[in-house]
């Protein structure tokens, strides 16, 4: 007979609350929108598979903040989080493009549909490495290396947005192919945007922010097509705004480190 202390021991499978689970879910609820939107644009149904979309975007800002609220950020909830953009971002919108009009010029629409996931594949894969990038500067935390998964999503969809808001407008494939070729560019480029993690806003404004809030809430309701395309080109024109700012802040960051490194070398000589 064997003794007890020789036995194998179990392996316990440690208990976690269901609050540290919930920002998981919330990550999973957006890969189903995704998928959804693909299944709605194989029937045809543009409006829907948008606005799954659009959902899933939405989701994508909750999930994080959510996790950081409870205290249950983990290394699996990121990876799920990076899967789920991968899918709702950067292959659900180009095939949705794809079955609404790429198709129609063959190969050259697959091989756009490709271009685009390869893109957000890349932007995607530097952004998870850039999660163990501990010497970031304070400053740097303002912007995004390249356009983020879901605001490409979104402008990859803008060919159909636009057709949606005009119907008697007809917009050639190669619109839309553009279209794509650019935004999965700017996704996998270094060009510096907003993060807008960092804005803050002052207790006089918090009043006039919601009312302003509340007013492109109503025109969400009362023209969706019509607020997502002036959100977009509003967007795109504030790529420019970020590069500019984040070359002005650069620029002074190497002033304070040449200025700093001057000051601390006749210290040294001295020693």
């Amino acid at each position: 007979m064997s003794s007890p202390d020789y036995e194998p021991k179990r392996r316990r499978l440690r208990e976690l609350p269901v609050s540290r689970l919930f920002p998981n879910m919330i990550t999973i609820a957006g890969l189903c929108c995704g998928l959804s939107a693909i299944r709605f644009a194989m029937l045809g149904r543009w409006e829907m598979a948008v606005a799954f979309i659009i959902a899933a975007a939405l989701i994508d800002g909750m999930d994080g903040r959510v996790a950081r609220m409870l205290g249950a950020t983990s290394l699996f909830g990121a990876q799920l989080d990076s899967l789920s953009d991968f899918l709702c971002f950067g292959v659900s919108p180009a095939l949705v493009l794809y079955m609404w009009q790429l198709h129609d010029i063959k190969g050259y629409g697959w091989a756009v549909v490709l271009f685009f996931a390869v893109c957000a594949a890349l932007r995607l894969a530097r952004f998870n490495t850039a999660l163990f990038d501990d010497n970031k500067e304070e400053w740097e935390k303002q912007f995004f290396v390249g356009v983020p998964a879901p605001a490409g999503g979104i402008l990859c969809l803008m060919p159909l947005i636009i057709s949606m808001q005009f119907p008697d407008l007809t917009l050639p494939p190669a619109f839309a192919a553009c279209e794509v070729l650019l935004v999965g560019t700017l996704m996998a480029s270094r060009i510096p945007t907003f993060a807008g993690k960092q804005l803050r806003i002052r207790h006089d404004y918090i009043p006039h922010f919601m009312i302003g809030c509340t007013f492109f809430l109503v025109v969400f309701i009362i023209e969706p097509w019509l607020f997502l395309s002036g959100l977009s080109l509003i967007y795109l024109v504030s790529i420019y705004f970020s590069a500019r700012k984040w070359r002005m802040l650069k620029a002074r960051s190497n002033a304070n480190h040449a200025g700093s490194s001057s000051t601390e070398s006749p210290a040294s000589e001295r020693n």
